[in-house]
């Protein structure tokens, strides 16, 4: 079991490489392509079909080949996605190796995410996270790296990513019969093996469900809206070089890395519904940080903002075999990020367009709304749980 973990913390530092990279390349690429700043929004809502509609279908995957086998697979095809993502002379073909990115994502995301809130404890949900965290955080500094070297420079930052995923599938090999044995005995445990899954319809019909993937998507807009936009606030509000925002943007994710390591430790004494409620109330004082009038010193909010976010994904996914029930976890949890990144990238796409059209000075207030949003459907989902 032990070994297992291990290996899947180190794919997950493979989930998260890839997250972080078209907003801090995004300066760049827009004008290397000749379209419009705004046009980020179309390509990741683009993408979020990709990676938001393989989950629907993950729970039947899952039961069908395993979270071994989807894992490996996943991890190929990021590597192909991002290997055709450096190669691409224009922006349709970036987007088409961008989509086989997100089936990628898509799959290995909902397959261990499930699997860790089976058989291991909060605190290594939150620890899981934490690599991934690793992962989003080490890859604009990577990128940063390459950028400052003229037109076309950032595709070799994508070829050296897609390199580290290939390494990270190898030494998943190391794990994989053992993956197996632990997912046969449990099936044959729990005498699940030849049952098959919910739909959509039957999933939403639970009590609770969709106040819960609403606040799971509200929060990814959130989310989603830095990761894609944080560094092009930070270029076109303090008029940062490309390379200098990719760090603040670093910043943001390494904010996530550090929460989510401390709460692996919180976890252990504190439940799902404190953690997630803890994270909200720090981040809402991140983006009240990030948007006082003190200059580039709010920018440090990207931090705080960052270390709120930590323990709520990881908390609101591992509550949902308690919440819901085990039986069918793999369809609710496909189900929770396919609507999640549904929402999550229709937030940051409306976002892009508005704040394109206008101005980008609006992006602190527009999270303090969201978060508010989320607050409600976290809170409403207790409340129809509790009765």
């Amino acid at each position: 079991m032990i070994l297992v973990l291990c290996v899947i913390y180190i794919i997950f530092i493979a989930l998260g490489l890839p997250d972080s990279l078209l907003g801090v390349v995004w300066p760049v690429v827009h004008k290397e392509f000749g379209l419009p700043e705004s046009f980020a929004s179309v390509f990741s809502i683009i993408v979020g079909f990709g990676t938001g509609g393989v989950s629907f279908v993950a729970g039947t995957l899952l039961r069908k080949f395993g979270t071994a086998k989807v894992a490996l697979a996943s991890i190929l095809i990021t590597a192909i996605g991002l290997v055709g993502i450096s190669l691409s002379p224009n922006i349709v073909l970036m987007i088409i190796f961008s989509v086989i990115l997100g089936y990628g994502a898509g799959a290995i995301d909902t397959g261990l995410n499930n699997f860790v809130s089976l058989h291991y404890k909060a605190s290594h949900m939150n620890f899981l996270h934490c690599f991934w965290g690793v992962g989003v955080t080490v890859s604009p500094l990577i990128m940063s790296a390459f950028l400052g070297d003229g037109e076309g420079s950032w595709r070799s930052g994508y070829r050296i990513v897609a390199l580290l995923q290939i390494i990270i599938g190898v030494i998943a090999l190391v794990a994989f019969r053992k993956w197996e044995a632990i997912e046969k005995g449990s099936d044959e445990a729990e005498g699940t093996e030849e049952k098959s899954g919910k739909t959509l319809r039957d999933v939403l019909k639970m009590k609770g469900v969709l106040t819960s993937i609403l606040s799971l998507g509200f929060y990814c807009g959130m989310e989603f809206l830095m990761g894609t936009w944080g560094a092009t606030y930070a270029v076109n509000v303090f008029a940062l070089s490309p390379a200098d925002a990719a760090k603040w943007v670093s910043l943001f994710f390494g904010g996530i890395m550090l929460g989510r390591f401390v709460a692996g430790f919180a976890s252990m004494k504190l439940n799902d519904n404190k953690m997630i409620k803890s994270g909200m109330l720090i981040a809402f004082i991140g983006i009240l940080f990030l948007a006082l009038p003190i200059g580039k010193v709010s920018l440090y909010g990207f931090l705080v903002i960052g270390f709120g976010f930590g323990p709520i994904f990881p908390s609101i996914l591992h509550s949902i075999p308690e919440k819901f029930g085990k039986e069918f976890s793999a369809d609710i949890t496909g189900f929770h990020m396919g609507g999640a990144y549904a929402i999550g990238f229709a937030v940051q796409m409306i976002f892009g367009f508005v704040a394109s059209a206008t101005t980008f000075k609006i992006t602190p207030f527009v999270l303090m709304g969201v978060c508010a949003i989320m607050v409600l459907m976290n809170e409403n989902t207790l409340k129809t749980l509790k009765k």
